[in-house]
Formats: C-alpha cells, structure tokens, sequence
C-alpha cells in the first residue's frame, strides 16, 4: 500500500462528496450559499470524515452495506467548516488566513461570515437526516445522531471552544487539567464523534464503540498538541496561516505549558496509545494505522 496514494484518494473522495452535497440552488439565499462553499470547498485535510470511514472498514466488509455513511461524512465536516469559520472571527481569535486563503470573514464580512457559519451548522444536521431517511437500519442512524449532536455542541467542541475563550479572554491560569479538557473538547470531540459514528453505523458492540472512542480522544490530543508544536515550529506556507499567534496572543498551550521536547514526546506517546488500541481489534485497517502515524510528523 502506498500511504499517500491511498490517501489522496480519499481526500479527493470527500472533496467530491462535499461538492455534491453543496451544489444545491438555494435562490434568494444564493450569496449566503456563496460564503458556505468558500468556508467547506477550500484545500483541507478531510480528516474526520476519512476517520468515520476507515473506523467504519473495522466492522464491516463493505462500505455498500451502509448507504447512511456518506451522509454523516458529510455532516461532520460540514461542522468543522461551521466551527473553523467562527472561530476565526474577530471575536475569538481574529485570524485572517485558513487554509492558505483568506478566512470567511476576511472576504465575505463579519456578518455574512456569522450567518454561513450558522448556516453550515443547520445544513450539517439536515444532511445527516437524510442519512435516517436513507438508513438500513434507523436504529443505529439514531444512534450516529445522537452522537454527533453530543459531541459537536456544549458537551462537545463547543463546551471546549467556549472553556478557550473564557481562558483567554479573562486571563484565568491555564493548568494541565484544564488545558486537556480544552483539547479534549475543542478539538478531539469531533474525531470521536467521527471514528464512533462509522463504528455504530457497522454495527460496532456497545463496548467496541467505547474502545474507539478511547483511541479517537488518544488521536485528538495528539493532533492537538501536534498543532501547538507547528505554532512554532511551522512555516505559512506549510500550514495555510499565520504562525507565532498563540506567542503573540500569550495563548497557554502545550508547548508553553511542558516545553517542545516533552510536547513532541506526549504526541508521539498519545499515538502509540491510540494505535496499541486500534491494532487490538480483530479486523485490522492497515491504512488508518498508517494514518494516525502520519499525524506525528505532519508539517501541516
């Protein structure tokens, strides 16, 4: 297998995949539609739909048998887009590079930016609807929704998003305890929700879905502090945005907290603990190893 033939594959697999579920006429509201595209088709890594769809490969022979799948592939990053999109506004971290061009913001204005974001949030959820409307079995869709509505709201990304900014902006002592609930939340509640979904929608053991959600919170810690390490260590034109801003904006982060050597280690150990987890399954996915290993070192 080679990795990153395999990978760009499924890259492009998405990047289709959002293509069509936006190709929508949305008339008067066309502009609004507009700024929604910009936000979800611009170059990313498509991580977490990837995620729901080699966790999905652990419990099943064949991605045909569930035909629900691709549409909460497409709801989550739909979600991520809605989350990247805010967060980069002026009223949270200001940020005027995503992904190597201009954030919604920037182009579109605050407002417009304000309402796309909200507007991917709600089209997120009608698109994972469709996949209850499309489900072999409702049970498990359910299931998938239930997941994905924790894990994307306040005991989810948002809780940590909102636990960030309350940090930030108050200026309140940032510890370990409270750093790992950040990333914990912010971060890798989205690749939990991602890797469970594709486990439930397979037909994953209740107890199969807690071991993969054990593994998925291992991930996003990793990738997390992986992201604090590029802050530094990165350039702009690898990462697609300003570098040094958590320095400039005294932002408390792995690296500030522990030092780069002991957050290049805590990455490297999060993942053999993520993949010790993943390689106890029966079934083994070759590719979703090689994933998460690639997170380590990725420039990006």
């Amino acid at each position: 297998m080679n990795f990153n033939d395999e990978l760009k594959k499924r890259v492009d697999e998405v990047n289709s995949l959002m293509e069509e579920t936006l190709s929508i006429d949305t008339g008067l509201a066309e502009p609004l539609m507009d700024a929604m595209r910009y936000s979800v088709l611009a170059p990313g890594k498509r991580l977490r739909p990837i995620f729901m769809r080699e966790s999905a490969l652990l419990f099943s022979d064949s991605l045909k048998d569930i035909p629900e799948l691709k549409y909460f592939m497409a709801a989550i990053e739909l979600i991520h887009s809605y989350s990247l999109v805010h967060d980069d506004m002026p009223c949270i971290d200001n940020d005027e590079y995503r992904r190597g061009r201009k954030t919604t913001h920037a182009v579109y204005g605050e407002t417009n930016a304000l309402l796309a974001g909200d507007g991917l949030l709600n089209f997120a959820y009608e698109t994972a609807s469709l996949g209850l409307l499309n489900a072999k079995h409702l049970d498990r869709a359910a299931k998938a929704m239930a997941v994905l509505s924790k894990k994307a709201g306040i005991f989810g990304m948002v809780g940590g998003q909102a636990v960030d900014v309350e940090s930030e902006k108050t200026g309140k002592e940032i510890n370990k305890e409270r750093l790992i609930f950040i990333h914990e939340n912010k971060t890798a509640a989205l690749i939990e929700a991602s890797m469970m979904i594709g486990a439930i929608l397979s037909g994953a053991t209740d107890k199969d879905i807690e071991v993969i959600e054990e593994a998925a919170s291992k991930i996003g810690i990793a990738f997390q502090i992986r992201d604090d390490i590029l802050d530094v260590e990165g350039s702009f034109e690898e990462l697609g945005k300003p570098i040094g801003s958590d320095e400039e904006n005294e932002k408390a982060t792995y690296v500030t907290l522990f030092g780069l050597e002991k957050a290049k280690q805590d990455v490297e150990e999060y993942s053999k603990r993520a993949m010790d987890i993943l390689n106890s399954f029966e079934r083994k996915n070759e590719f979703l190893m090689e994933l998460v290993n690639s997170l380590i070192a990725r420039n990006r």
